[in-house]
């Protein structure tokens, strides 16, 4: 049925669309593949467009977020990076590529584009290789290993997706705190934690009657 393809380019968009590190796009594909008996590489086709569609959305969306919670000199810190990382050329291409190829959320990746305003055409091509074989590995090696649900829980729930997602969050984190301009040019790893903007609430004032 048609419709069951349209879960699996959703799900795999819901998954990737989030701005913090969250479970791969491949479980829900698996997870809907085994359980409506889908053909694999329909699914691993839509499950990529889904997840492309899901990163650009992010890329799109994030220099907001960016802007409004972040100081102006995080904001430039990153888009520094960016400017570092285009440098680079196909050096970062091939970076993106095997950082894709990880079975790593690749949320932080995004999030650092993003923020650093580069153009999602820099990355997507990179990593829509890298996604499609990965997604293509833990599919066909799915197909396998996992003859029923529970078998998908306790994968998902394993100590490789635990170890995966704190590894997405280290990188996060990485991303946020550490000094990269600093880094870069002095080669002097410098961690900064105060890149929040603060939250001034304006009080109203009373007003006067006459009598």
């Amino acid at each position: 049925m048609w419709w069951q393809y349209c879960l699996v380019f959703l799900g795999a968009l819901l998954f990737d669309i989030v701005p913090f590190p969250f479970l791969p796009a491949f479980t829900i594909m698996m997870f809907l593949q085994l359980y409506f008996d889908l053909n694999l590489w329909a699914v691993i086709c839509i499950g990529v467009a889904g997840s492309i569609l899901g990163r650009y959305i992010l890329t799109l969306y994030i220099p907001y977020i960016s802007d409004a919670y972040f100081k102006p000199s995080k904001n430039e810190d990153i888009l520094f990076l960016g400017k570092q990382l285009k440098i680079k050329g196909w050096k970062s291409q091939m970076a993106i590529f095997l950082y894709s190829l990880l079975p790593l959320p690749t949320t932080p990746l995004f999030v650092a584009g993003g923020m650093a305003k580069i153009t999602p055409l820099y990355i997507i091509p990179a990593f829509f290789l890298g996604k499609f074989i990965s997604d293509t590995v833990a599919l066909s090696l799915g197909e396998y290993t996992l003859s029923n649900l529970n078998s998908i829980e306790s994968n998902i729930l394993s100590w490789q997706s635990f170890v995966g997602l704190t590894g997405s969050l280290i990188l996060l984190c990485a991303l946020l705190f550490i000094d990269w301009r600093t880094l870069i040019q002095k080669k002097k790893l410098l961690l900064k934690f105060n890149i929040f903007k603060k939250r001034t609430v304006q009080k109203s004032k009373p007003t006067s009657k006459s009598f």
